[in-house]
């Protein structure tokens, strides 16, 4: 039922006690600002990438204590009802240093108690991997962990794993959404979040878990403890204002590896984030500070983790005095190729041996398990797929080996089934100590693995657009033509009714050829596209066009592949108002002018011809 915005407002008021998110919404009513108020209180925030992610405030689409609450009551009541044993089993909490994170995780156990939960808390600031750890060890129902990453300061998520200790995918996660919907209308049962350490049902798993966390991890990557113990390697490490140092230095010490040199200003966990502009290692300019404490110290490598210690970057200082960052898939290379020599030194087999990367990562992983011949699979982009096609090679007899992301994010273990830059850091230390004592730099490394599988060269980056029906617009046009005007497509049912089954993808970008196209929120596949006439319109059986993503407004993705060694993927994200690319070229002679001028051409092609950034004000 639709109600007038006013009544919106009260209703808020009615369930909120929180002070100060009370008072955002009066003093939005009194000074009559019914825009904003729609914002905040029209729509309910939507149960997306692995959970929620909004920005801190007053209203029903943001992130505040009433979300919080009515989000966890739905979510306890699904997982109560789905999983065996849940309450007995349990529920795993954790949270960063973020504002308000402390809060809606005791909010959370509260929920869950309410339930006749047992919780397994972390009560002090944690880092996310140590959440989906304690699920798998403790055999628990679920988990839950408040942060949001390296989003914005202003900015709080809350990150749901499922019962193996993955995040949660298709059909868990629209099922959950469907009970947090239900109970975002009943009103919270529990605003008591004081005195939750101290219930009986509630466990303080700290010591006990982080024990196990950095045991299993050296125990099944730490090389050669004492060889790490005599490298004379130095490097620079900074958290990024996140919660990352202790564990850090706790697992570097589990490896006998030598500790950091640390970046002073940016060691302390600190939820504003004063010395970057946006805490994200990969964001230009995010390692300036560490590099100038490198230089100053001579020091050659600088390490990085994200805010709440799942990703990793690193950079090295080259003989003609510059920095090279390593991208996310040069990253991702070095450790595939670190993994599977550890593997090997296991005698594992190379045919055992199973890594996974997401869609738009680099092929690179392909090339080289089709020359090694271990076992390779790509997934839809996130770690909630990743982890369970992992899962899947598992129990087929596969060693669980690696898998990325572009996006820097590093799984190198299956303790933890997730993404986790602490135990890359501690690999990647141990990677470079080992080089070091060959004469070898970790560049020169990469070096060889181009030699080996071809040179790929990338460039991803994005789009800001806010506007989901300027989104949709943009791939109607790539889908159906250039002539194609249509303005408000919400669905691809409604674009599929309306324009039929002749399709109208582009055949060139930067005009090479397009050889093949991937449409995954369509359905749609093509191999050997330019082997039709240009003049000929593309078609599909709309009965065999099924379209592999939740097909709703704003969600799209789509892949193409070039003659020239191209491939380009276009999506938009689930956390984001943002539509992302991601393109990269290979060239198997490593012929590395050629491939740079190729993908300068294809990156000018995305903005020119395909999004029109400068038509669309992008």
């Amino acid at each position: 039922m639709f109600l007038p915005i006013a009544r919106l407002a009260e209703r808020w008021l009615s369930e909120d006690k929180d002070p100060e998110t009370r008072g955002q919404i009066e003093g939005l009513l009194a000074a009559n600002d019914n825009d904003t108020l729609e914002k905040l209180l029209r729509n309910r925030i939507e149960f997306g990438t692995a959970g929620l992610r909004a920005r801190m405030e007053a209203g029903y689409s943001r992130l505040n204590r009433l979300t919080v609450i009515t989000a966890s009551q739905g979510l306890a009541a699904y997982v109560a009802k789905a999983v065996d044993g849940a309450q007995q089993r349990g529920v795993v909490v954790g949270h960063d240093h973020r504002h308000n994170s402390a809060a809606f995780a005791r909010l959370t156990a509260r929920a869950f108690l309410d339930r006749g939960f047992h919780v397994y808390l972390y009560p002090g600031l944690g880092l996310t991997p140590e959440v989906p750890f304690a699920v798998k060890r403790l055999g628990a129902a679920c988990g839950v962990m408040i942060t949001a990453s390296h989003n914005p300061k202003d900015d709080n998520g809350y990150k749901v794993y499922w019962e193996n200790g993955a995040q949660i995918c298709p059909p868990v996660d629209e099922a959950i959404a469907q009970s947090i919907g239900e109970n975002q209308l009943m009103e919270p049962q529990s605003w008591d979040e004081d005195g939750v350490e101290a219930d009986p049902n509630v466990e303080d798993v700290t010591q006990k878990m982080m024990d196990a966390y950095f045991e299993a991890a050296a125990g099944g990557l730490a090389a050669d403890r004492e060889a790490n113990s005599r490298t004379e390697l130095r490097y620079v490490y900074t958290p990024m204002h996140g919660v990352g140092a202790p564990f850090a230095a706790r697992m570097l010490a589990a490896f006998g590896l030598p500790q950091f040199v640390p970046v002073p200003e940016q060691m302390s966990p600190d939820p504003d984030f004063p010395s970057v502009a946006f805490p994200n290692p990969e964001e230009k300019g995010a390692l300036d500070m560490a590099k100038a404490v490198a230089d100053a110290q001579g020091v050659g490598l600088v390490l990085a983790n994200d805010p709440d210690a799942d990703r990793f970057a690193a950079a090295e200082k080259q003989p003609d005095g510059s920095w090279l960052a390593f991208t996310g898939d040069q990253l991702g290379t070095i450790f595939a190729a670190a993994v599977l020599a550890m593997a090997r030194s296991a005698g594992i087999p190379d045919e055992r041996v199973a890594m996974v990367n997401s869609t738009v990562s680099s092929r690179m992983l392909s090339a080289m398990a089709q020359a090694e011949g271990f076992r390779y699979a790509d997934t839809l982009t996130g770690f909630k797929y990743m982890a369970n096609e992992l899962l899947a090679l598992q129990r087929q007899g596969f060693f669980v080996g690696f898998g990325y992301e572009e996006a820097i994010g590093y799984m190198i273990h299956d303790h933890v089934l997730d993404k986790d830059g602490v135990t890359a850091l501690a690999v990647f230390v141990q990677l470079a100590a080992q080089l070091r004592a060959q004469g070898k730099s970790v560049a020169e490394y990469l070096e060889e693995q181009y030699a080996r599988y071809g040179y790929f060269v990338s460039a991803n980056s994005y789009f800001v657009c806010p506007d989901p029906v300027k989104t949709d617009r943009i791939f109607t046009r790539i889908r159906y033509g250039p002539d194609e005007e249509q303005t408000d497509v919400q669905r691809f049912e409604f674009v599929r009714s309306e324009y039929g089954d002749t399709l109208k993808y582009p055949r060139t970008i930067g005009g090479f050829p397009v050889s093949y196209i991937r449409d995954l929120t369509t359905g749609f596949e093509m191999r050997d596209v330019d082997k039709v006439p240009a003049e000929t319109p593309l078609r599909v059986s709309l009965e065999e066009c099924r379209p592999t993503f939740p097909v709703s407004a704003g969600s799209h993705m789509v892949t193409f592949e070039t003659r020239n060694g191209g491939r380009l993927t276009m999506r938009t994200s689930g956390t984001e108002p943002k539509l992302k690319y991601y393109l990269e070229v290979r060239n198997q002679d490593n012929d590395r002018a050629a491939a740079a001028r190729d993908l300068e051409a294809m990156v000018s092609a995305v903005a020119s011809e395909l999004v029109q950034a400068a038509e669309n004000g992008l």
